[in-house]
């Protein structure tokens, strides 16, 4: 079996260097009408919930109903504290299943919990006159309204971002074994080494063992490549992408299906730090860059069996 590439820290700074450069012209060629519609709608959701509220200062039962009942509204009201609090550490910290309109009918406590939680860390530069116990001055509430909409459509272009750099890195992968000739299959959960695609057959996300990856491959060579993409804005979000979450799963795999069944595939782009690069080859995973994806090529090629001499 030929063995993956494992890049020289040369190479790996060479590539780092290209990624970023290519990631620094998307950034600076990005139109800002996105990060605007956004603002536009957080503007009005924030105010719809001022107005609601009274300013924050009336969050009874009824109040709570309508802002549980409006998935905006839900959303808004998470961006009160600061910082603000996810949807998903919402439903933890006040102990249901989900935080919205069907919950509430089934817990009738849930709408006081809710303004309890959220109101108890509310942020004090914003929103000053709660915790004084007066009505905000106009300046305080556009201030307020500033600040809310800017946090929120901030945090709306970040997902975007991400979600559309995944999507198109996606779909270069998915590309790329299209056109070395392999055929994609039903996804379906992967539990033992029989459930492997066969060679020259590959799947979109699927469950491989315990974990998901995007994509699981029957190489060439009878190994399955688990190919997992990765997008980084910085330095500092790449080791959580990279030496956390790929390192993480690539253990779990070739625990599972052994080292000489998986090869655990991380492919890259945006921003990543060279030593979190070297740490992720150490720890067995490959990396190929979204923008050489020729690499990925070429050692797929090599794992081709050689013909059978006729006889």
């Amino acid at each position: 079996m030929v063995e993956p590439p494992r890049w020289s820290e040369a190479e790996l700074a060479r590539d780092v260097k290209a990624s970023i450069d290519i990631f620094r012209t998307s950034r600076l060629e990005e139109p800002v009408e996105a990060y605007l519609l956004h603002y536009d709608k957080y503007w009005d959701n924030i105010g719809d919930l001022l107005e609601l509220t009274v300013d924050l200062t009336d969050t009874s039962d009824a109040v709570m109903a309508r802002v549980l009942a409006d998935d905006q509204m839900v959303h808004a009201f998470r961006y009160l504290p600061g910082p603000p609090i996810s949807s998903d550490d919402l439903d933890t910290l006040v102990d249901c299943g989900q935080v919205n309109a069907r919950e509430l009918k089934r817990n009738p406590g849930l709408a006081s919990k809710v303004a309890e939680t959220v109101m108890s860390c509310h942020d004090r530069r914003r929103f000053p006159w709660v915790s004084e116990k007066r009505e905000p001055t106009e300046p305080e509430r556009e201030a307020a309204k500033v600040a809310s909409a800017a946090l929120m459509a901030y945090q709306r272009t970040q997902t975007d971002r991400r979600t559309e750099g995944k999507e198109i890195q996606e779909k270069k992968v998915h590309d790329l074994l299209i056109a070395n000739g392999f055929k994609e299959i039903l996804r379906k959960k992967i539990s033992v080494n029989d459930d492997f695609p066969a060679r020259g057959e590959f799947s979109g996300e699927a469950i491989l063992g315990k974990s998901k990856a995007d994509f699981v491959v029957g190489n060439l060579d009878g190994r399955v490549l688990a190919i997992e993409c990765k997008v980084s804005n910085s330095s500092i979000n790449s080791v959580k992408r990279l030496n956390r979450e790929a390192a993480g799963k690539a253990q779990s795999w070739t625990q599972d299906f052994g080292k000489q069944s998986v090869v655990p595939i991380a492919v890259l782009s945006g921003v990543y730090k060279l030593q979190n690069l070297v740490e992720a080859q150490d720890r067995g995973i490959t990396l190929f860059w979204a923008h050489s994806l020729t690499a990925l090529t070429a050692w797929i090629a090599k794992c081709k069996p050689p013909a059978k001499r006729a006889t």
